[in-house]
């Protein structure tokens, strides 16, 4: 069966449930792009969802250790008690924000799939378009590569925010394999080896993109896939 953006919208809740401190898993979902609140709009802003923006931008930007409560609750523009108030702690914090960065993934996902037709090439090839806008956001301090990955890096064995990460990247080799399993329904265990040859290919290229801070690897390996769906 095809891995649907719907399916990947409940693989999210999975993915949220492997966090349980997240308390509120994708309700307000922070992206990497975003930066502080500001002006009367920022203000009327659940106290939450500036947090979890504020925090967002600054993950990403400086990394969760470089990244204090301190400045997270300048730039969200509220009092500490407040970020207490809804977070246990910053590692409550760091947990919402990987949730809110798988959700994040996905409508880049569905938006893509949305475009890509009924054709399981197109609907492979949606999920490296996915990468690639991820990578041209936007950041303010420019790109960096996974968020996700990035975080991980930073967490130590055996922290249940790398158990959401790891979720994440399952889903996302989990969504290449469904819709290869729809181009090979003959061959279920060539249709499994290639999506984990792709799940590399992907994951590679975001690493190498995240060093060079362009898209330029991500295009590649979507050309390399292209080519590889080709022959299939």
């Amino acid at each position: 069966m095809a891995a649907t953006a719907a399916g990947a919208g409940a693989r999210a809740g999975a993915t949220a449930g492997a966090v349980t401190r997240a308390g509120g898993g994708t309700r307000a979902v922070a992206t990497a792009r975003a930066g502080s609140s500001s002006g009367a709009e920022g203000r009327r802003r659940p106290a939450r969802d500036r947090l979890l923006a504020a925090a967002a931008a600054r993950f990403y930007a400086d990394g969760i250790a470089g990244t204090g409560i301190d400045t997270i609750t300048a730039d969200a523009g509220v009092a500490k008690m407040s970020l207490y108030n809804n977070f246990a702690s910053k590692a409550d914090l760091v947990a919402a924000y990987l949730v809110a960065r798988h959700a994040e993934w996905l409508d880049l996902y569905a938006a893509r799939l949305a475009a890509a037709g009924d054709d399981p090439r197109a609907r492979v090839l949606a999920v490296f378009d996915a990468y690639a806008d991820h990578a041209n956001a936007g950041y303010a301090h420019g790109f960096r590569g996974c968020g996700l990955l990035n975080a991980a890096a930073e967490l130590p064995a055996g922290d249940p925010g790398r158990a959401v990460v790891r979720a994440h990247k399952e889903d996302v080799e989990a969504i290449v394999a469904g819709h290869l399993a729809d181009l090979l329904p003959d061959d279920p265990g060539r249709a499994a080896a290639l999506a984990e040859h792709l799940a590399f290919l992907l994951e590679g290229s975001m690493a190498r993109a995240g060093l060079e801070g362009d898209d330029t690897r991500l295009r590649h390996a979507r050309a390399l896939a292209a080519d590889l769906l080709g022959a299939t």
